[in-house]
């Protein structure tokens, strides 16, 4: 197992007391109802010690953009103080793994779009790779010429296989998303990996929660994107007993995206039903409406594993809740540069109840 006993102690400590300095609804309110950028950063920076010096040298003009590299990049530090303290826990290290992904997403999409380096390289943060000394291969993709040369360039990393599908796949559906999707099953493989082999079987419902959040999302995409059985098989990854295979393909078998919602949502046994019956006007609304319930779902689960004292799922909840309070700073900042109003922005972060 990862980490002795008393290193595991020390990290739930230490998640427990980040636990406290996350941000509230009301200072999420107050963030949104800034009149503009500068006005959002200074009352942050007045909300968390943390984020004012993450945000110290971020140049103004400031951009959502540039904002949200700046919070990722303190994301980066949280995340690899609380993976060290916990002694080397590979679920942790998995959890890690997020953020280079991020960065390869962000290159791969933007050569996908013609951007130049110039363009792509202030919308990255590459704090993470240099805590854990991996920049080659981020940098390698950023210099690369094209789409086309950047997959070539992953081709030999734990990447390479999934980067070439989502290549194919796009240039056959001209979706973005596929990238994201196929990256992201790079990393759920490496969470599952690292869950079996770890033995951290306090971490496993939340870690196993994340594993059908992909799978299921996968299943949904596929449907939606036109690709067959086979294709979609091909996407998911270790299957749990809370989302097994057989329900997975009933799902991938079904006739349309509402069908496939309609055999989740018919299963007895699974904890997701009642969050697939959802009502939309569209396919895409449909899976829109069952991501976000989900992601609610994650982040209840996230702030129940704070429920036990000293467990070591504390480390992965408190992982996946800042990770959630940086996406929601971003979207804040995004409603904010475009005028979004606050009582629109609000509802639409995933925030504690």
């Amino acid at each position: 197992m990862g980490g002795s006993g008393s290193q595991k102690v020390f990290a739930a400590v230490k998640s427990y007391s980040k636990r406290g300095q996350l941000l509230t609804r009301q200072d999420f309110q107050s963030l949104a109802e800034a009149r503009d950028l500068d006005e959002m950063v200074t009352r942050l920076r007045s909300a968390s010690a943390e984020y004012a010096a993450a945000l110290a040298d971020v140049p103004k003009p400031y951009t959502a953009q540039g904002i949200e590299a700046a919070l990722r990049g303190r994301l980066a530090e949280v995340h690899h103080s609380i993976s060290k303290a916990s002694g080397g826990s590979k679920v942790l290290r998995a959890y890690y793994m997020k953020f280079p992904i991020w960065n390869l997403k962000i290159i791969l999409k933007g050569k996908v779009l013609g951007k130049p380096q110039e363009e792509i390289e202030p919308l990255l943060n590459l704090r993470a790779e240099e805590l854990v000394k991996q920049r080659d291969v981020v940098l390698k993709a950023l210099v690369s010429k094209d789409l086309e040369e950047a997959v070539a360039g992953l081709s030999a990393t734990a990447y390479g296989a999934e980067v070439a599908k989502a290549a194919a796949l796009y240039a056959e559906r001209g979706d973005l998303q596929v990238f994201d999707t196929y990256f992201d099953k790079a990393w759920v493989e490496q969470l599952s990996s690292g869950l079996r082999t770890s033995g951290e079987r306090d971490m496993a419902k939340l870690v196993g929660m994340t594993i059908d959040f992909y799978n299921l999302m996968s299943v949904l995409r596929g449907k939606f994107w036109g690709l067959d059985e086979q294709a979609i098989g091909d996407l998911v990854v270790a299957p749990t007993a809370s989302a097994p295979r057989d329900l997975l393909g009933s799902m991938a078998s079904a006739a349309t995206v509402r069908d496939a919602l309609g055999e989740l949502a018919g299963a007895p046994s699974s904890p997701y039903r009642e969050m697939a019956a959802v009502q939309a006007e569209s396919d895409m609304d449909a899976v829109s409406a069952f991501e976000r319930a989900f992601e609610s779902a994650v982040h209840a689960r996230a702030r129940a594993s704070f429920t036990r004292m000293f467990s070591p799922a504390t480390s992965v909840g408190i992982t996946i809740l800042t990770a959630f309070e940086v996406r929601n700073l971003a979207s804040v900042a995004f409603a904010v540069e475009q005028g979004i109003p606050a009582q629109e922005a609000v509802p639409k972060l995933v925030l504690e109840e």
